[in-house]
């Protein structure tokens, strides 16, 4: 099964509200926070030996990498959001 197959219900709630385009970007963004999210909550419990307190480096990295590509997104929504105006 497909992610069109998975998330249909909010595929359909945020196309009918923003349009295809933003509607299947912001479906994007709600995935890639439930990612952030589930990589946060790991990197609780898998601590960096040289930076105590942060997380371990790859979760650092994974979490910097979600963060960047849910800025780029939102961005392109943006775009989108102002040539229709």
């Amino acid at each position: 099964m497909g992610i069109l197959d998975e998330k249909r219900e909010e595929l359909e709630q945020y196309e009918l509200m923003m349009g295809m385009p933003r509607g299947r970007l912001a479906v994007a963004l709600d995935v890639l926070t439930d990612a952030l999210t589930m990589v946060g909550q790991h990197g609780v419990y898998c601590r960096s030996a040289r930076q105590p307190g942060m997380p371990a480096m790859d979760i650092q990295m994974v979490m910097k990498g979600i963060t960047d590509a849910k800025e780029l997104i939102s961005s392109v929504m943006e775009e989108i959001r102002k040539s229709k105006t």
